[in-house]
């Protein structure tokens, strides 16, 4: 069946999803969540390589897409997400469902694992967030670089690149939307977008709702390096250090089954992120970095697998797939591979209910 748009009112908001119902009767329900600075529509082309017996759907999150624009309070970390992801969940009468979550989605499906565990049958985490939130942490606990978690939140995002948001810029000038989304969302060493695609996708970038309350969100001033401390509120705040830590997914009993799906070639999501202000100041991209002592950059490949190994001794299941020479869209750069190891994971988990 071809994928259909449409908008479903929930207890929360109206949420715009793409939906692949299945022909016949649905072995598998599949929930996808996308990341930061996009929306559903990246899912597009898996949802339509899936099999017939998977029921298929991809909400837009609150702040992206067509989703009814309603604020992000950081303070509550991903938990505005998790709990529209699961009063859309009730509005389809999905009592189980399998769960991928994409970069910041990632870590929106692990919180609701940690909301809801006896809804969630797996989890496929693709280039997922840390699950201590992204900058201002190092070693493998998430310690914070400084007590306001400086280096994290609303004013680490690139003061230049919210305004051609906002203006709908879709130039491929150096640091557009679509530039970034060139040089950043894939390793352009090896893939390059069909056109056609990414008019698509810079149209769902575009759609980002932008402001205090959305993206990237306030901040406050901080004496500690880079001199920004997280905000209350939006997106950037949501998955600071300072309000997300997810690190209780490895005391759930058991952890649902997860497959982490991550490319060598990721710059975004990584142990040298060059989205963390503390690896551009080690670079010398943003100056005075104070040096790896006071402020190291982000292991955040190292903290995921922790918690995933900790989950073990509470019977968690877990396994990690590198795909070389990708970038921080496996299931867009690598899609065969993608949806054979996806479709394996699922059938290996239980199904939904």
């Amino acid at each position: 069946m071809t994928l259909t748009s449409r908008t479903i009112q929930t207890s929360r908001l109206q949420t715009a999803v793409l939906e692949r119902p299945a022909t016949g009767e649905a072995r598998r329900r599949l929930l996808l969540v996308h990341g930061n600075v996009s929306s559903g529509e990246f899912f597009r082309d898996l949802m339509n390589s899936l099999p017939g017996n998977i029921h298929a759907v991809a909400p837009d999150l609150r702040g992206y897409g067509d989703t009814e624009a309603k604020p992000i309070d950081a303070t509550r970390g991903l938990r505005d997400w998790a709990d529209d992801v699961l009063a859309l969940l009730d509005a389809l009468e999905w009592e189980g469902v399998h769960l991928l979550g994409w970069s910041m989605g990632g870590g929106v499906v692990m919180q609701v694992a940690l909301s809801a565990p006896e809804r969630v049958d797996s989890l496929t985490l693709v280039a997922p967030v840390s699950p201590y939130g992204f900058g201002g942490t190092h070693g493998e606990n998430g310690t914070p670089n400084a007590p306001d978690f400086a280096g994290s939140g609303g004013g680490t995002v690139n003061a230049a690149f919210v305004p051609l948001i906002a203006a709908g810029d879709r130039s491929d000038a150096a640091g557009s939307p679509r530039d970034v989304m060139r040089k950043f969302y894939f390793n352009a060493a090896q893939f390059q977008p069909d056109p056609q695609k990414e008019e698509a996708w810079v149209t769902s970038m575009l759609k980002t709702r932008t402001g205090d309350g959305f993206y990237p969100g306030d901040m406050t001033p901080s004496d500690n390096w880079p001199n920004v401390a997280p905000g209350t509120a939006g997106a950037a705040n949501a998955f600071s250090p300072r309000y997300m830590n997810l690190s209780a997914f490895a005391e759930l009993t058991p952890p649902p089954p997860v497959l982490w799906v991550r490319g060598d070639a990721d710059a975004i999501v990584g142990d040298a992120s060059l989205f963390d202000l503390a690896q551009l100041g080690a670079l010398g991209a943003v100056p005075g970095w104070p040096g790896a002592e006071v402020c190291p950059p982000q292991p955040m490949l190292l903290q995921t697998r922790t918690i995933l190994k900790r989950g073990e001794a509470n019977g968690g299941q877990w396994r990690e797939l590198v795909l070389p020479g990708v970038g921080h869209s496996p299931f867009i750069e690598a899609p065969e591979e993608f949806r054979a190891a996806l479709l394996e994971h699922l059938d290996r988990s239980p199904p939904s209910s």
